[in-house]
């Protein structure tokens, strides 16, 4: 390996765990909103009355609880339209609510519809839609292309699953995370920023609170260290050591 190789890995795995330790705020308000991904797989699952649909989004400790809500929220919204809205808006926030507490973060309520997310979440929805990364990778570190590359290659092969299948939908749920969190975390970081941390002494190993805080808040039932998008973080901050170290 000659050492032009040998510096774009070095920077590569830089710019990438120092990605990992960040815990972007626009990747977090995402799962809040009306339009984010949970709401929509909310509203999908009460008009086909499939409760799979938003099991990939929690853990599977929390399955009875969404389902007793989503049984509540579908006998109730058939009274009147007021019901309907009125158990709807239960039943997202109930959701979202159970979904922030297995990543460890607080509920602070729905967000509104287009709401500032940034530059980088949108692009890299879009890029899923498209199915085409080039447009979200033009924006970010030319050292980080190819990790970012992975990640939504591994996004689009677990997208399509069987709608029952919630096991493969939380695998989905995984990777897709995983990948809006290593786009913002790079285009946070930046090359240079991520660079400075390594000069700092700071090793890359460090990875502290701040990527995921898995805690026991969610509902009272959240004990374990598992984050039900991220699966266990150990496993996720492998997965990205490794992406860096190709």
């Amino acid at each position: 390996m000659n050492g032009k190789k040998v510096h774009s890995w070095f920077v590569a795995a830089i710019v990438l765990l120092a990605a990992a330790m960040l815990t972007p705020s626009a990747v977090l308000a995402h799962c809040d909103g009306m339009d984010g991904p949970v709401v929509k797989a909310a509203q999908k699952a009460l008009s086909e009355e499939n409760v799979n649909l938003v099991l990939i989004w929690v853990q599977p400790d929390d399955e009875p609880a969404i389902k007793t809500a989503f049984q509540k929220t579908l006998a109730v919204r058939k009274l009147s339209p007021e019901a309907k809205e009125l158990a709807d808006t239960y039943f997202f926030e109930t959701l979202v609510r159970i979904h922030r507490a297995g990543e460890g973060a607080p509920y602070t309520g729905l967000k509104p519809v287009g709401r500032n997310l940034g530059r980088i979440i949108p692009a890299a929805d879009k890029a899923i839609e498209q199915k085409k990364v080039e447009p979200l990778l033009d924006v970010l570190p030319a050292a980080a292309h190819a990790a970012i590359r992975n990640r939504f290659t591994e996004v689009l092969a677990r997208r399509q699953f069987k709608t029952d299948d919630v096991q493969a939908g939380r695998a989905y749920v995984a990777a897709y995370v995983a990948f809006m969190h290593a786009a913002e975390g790079v285009h946070e970081s930046g090359h240079g920023n991520a660079a400075r941390h390594h000069e700092g002494g700071q090793s890359s190993e460090h990875h502290g609170p701040g990527v995921h805080q898995h805690s026991a808040q969610a509902s009272g039932q959240h004990g374990a260290s598992t984050c039900p998008l991220h699966g266990n973080p150990k496993e996720v901050h492998r997965e990205t050591d490794d992406h860096a170290h190709q």
